[in-house]
């Protein structure tokens, strides 16, 4: 079992940035890959990005290509997100959630973190 915890979001203004973090606990030898998603009001939830636990490969939703950056913390098993030039469209809840395998289902989400970008 693997336990996520999301962190880092706030309320900012167009252009600023923000980096997330997404401190994984528990089985995380387990862990095929982690992902960022994204959910906004009146919307479903996106995928943003995602990085493979051993590093070796990063995914990036189209909208956040150039913008937003993916890395992971090997000694604290903690992923983060870096985002820059945020847009009010950015605006969502910000979740992480797990693989353990290819092609499985993402699973053992966190609570969320709010990010506002206000114009």
């Amino acid at each position: 079992q693997v336990q996520l915890v999301e962190s880092g979001g706030g309320l900012v203004q167009a252009g600023d940035s923000l980096r997330l973090s997404c401190a994984a606990s528990g089985c995380t030898a387990s862990i095929y890959a982690l992902a960022w998603f994204r959910q906004a009001p009146g919307k479903e939830r996106e995928f943003v990005s995602g990085i493979l636990w051993s590093g070796a490969n990063t995914y990036y939703a189209d909208f956040v290509k150039g913008r937003f950056t993916i890395s992971k913390d090997n000694a604290k098993n903690t992923v983060y997100l870096q985002m820059n030039n945020l847009k009010p469209a950015d605006t969502a809840v910000y979740y992480c959630a797990v693989q353990f395998a290819a092609n499985q289902n993402f699973g053992s989400w966190g609570q969320g973190t709010q990010v506002t970008v206000s114009s």
